[in-house]
């Protein structure tokens, strides 16, 4: 996986730099391993006599014992220059100021909330460039989850009750994926997520119009809510998965009874959108309406 942020750069500098010194290291106790096999072997003495003893090797012992304390502090002197690298968000320059994105990790899903109120289920979009902040949190209800998007940082864990941050700054558009890297359930392995990186201005456009649409009760939100939380455990055509089927279901086409369900869920299902907006369940029962289940 190609780095395409900083943070992410410096995780692999510091892989490949443990990675070297441990290599190396093994190079040479099998080296000297193969030296002591042939130097101290048997030879024609015979089985059952001991070998020579060795005294007074001051300096070979002052050696090993030296030389691992070196090693381990030449990795941890290397981290910790790279460690505020990783950690640490970019200062925000002139005209690229730092755009702050907050992440909810639920089961089974992601939502990317925009300082505009926009929403977003799975898909995050992001501007090239610019220093993105995320704050990482689950609800007191849920389950730990991880964020983790390989090419663009390290993980981060979801922890209900707790506000967690991570960043990137990715230089290059293009899509990046990842997933839940922490076992939260049955639905674990389809907890996916991307980040799609745009250029400034179209993602300025996106931004506006999305938060249009949203207050609208239109656009691409329902969809996503359909296909990234309902689907995930109903089945993309509502026949049923983990969990039953609901295609046909009058509480699908009646919104009162959706926003209910979703907000405070029923028997076994959770409360998959606790705190959702009326815009949030207005898109859904929208998107219902539009393209009902079919069952398939």
């Amino acid at each position: 996986m190609t780095p395409e942020s900083p943070n992410a750069e410096n995780i692999r500098n510091g892989y490949l730099f443990i990675t070297a010194f441990t290599f190396a290291i093994f190079l040479v106790v099998e080296a000297l391993l193969l030296v002591f096999i042939v130097r101290y072997r048997r030879r024609k003495r015979p089985r059952f006599e001991d070998g020579a003893d060795v005294h007074g090797a001051t300096k070979v012992e002052l050696a090993w014992t030296a030389l691992p304390v070196v090693l381990l502090f030449a990795i941890a002197a290397f981290i910790f220059v790279e460690l505020p690298g990783i950690k640490d968000i970019p200062k925000a320059t002139a005209g690229q100021e730092q755009l702050d994105i907050k992440v909810t990790g639920r089961q089974f899903y992601w939502q990317f909330e925009y300082p505009n109120g926009a929403a977003a289920i799975d898909h995050m979009r992001a501007p090239a460039g610019v220093p993105v902040r995320l704050e990482v949190v689950s609800p007191d209800s849920d389950v730990i989850h991880s964020w983790w998007i390989p090419a663009l940082g390290g993980k981060i864990d979801a922890i209900p009750g707790t506000t967690n941050e991570t960043w990137f700054k990715a230089s290059k558009t293009g899509t990046y994926s990842g997933q839940c890297a922490e076992l939260c359930g049955l639905e674990h392995a389809r907890m996916l997520a991307t980040v799609e990186v745009m250029p400034r201005e179209a993602f300025d456009a996106w931004l506006t119009q999305r938060k249009t649409e949203q207050d609208a009760g239109s656009g691409e939100l329902g969809k996503e809510e359909w296909q990234g939380v309902c689907a995930k455990c109903h089945g993309l055509g509502g026949q049923g998965g983990i969990g039953p089927r609901i295609a046909g279901a009058p509480t699908l086409v009646d919104p009162t009874a959706l926003a209910q369900l979703v907000r405070n869920g029923r028997r076994t299902m959770p409360a998959v959108g606790s705190g959702w907006t009326n815009q949030q369940i207005a898109a859904l029962a929208a998107y219902l309406k539009e393209s009902p289940p079919s069952g398939g």
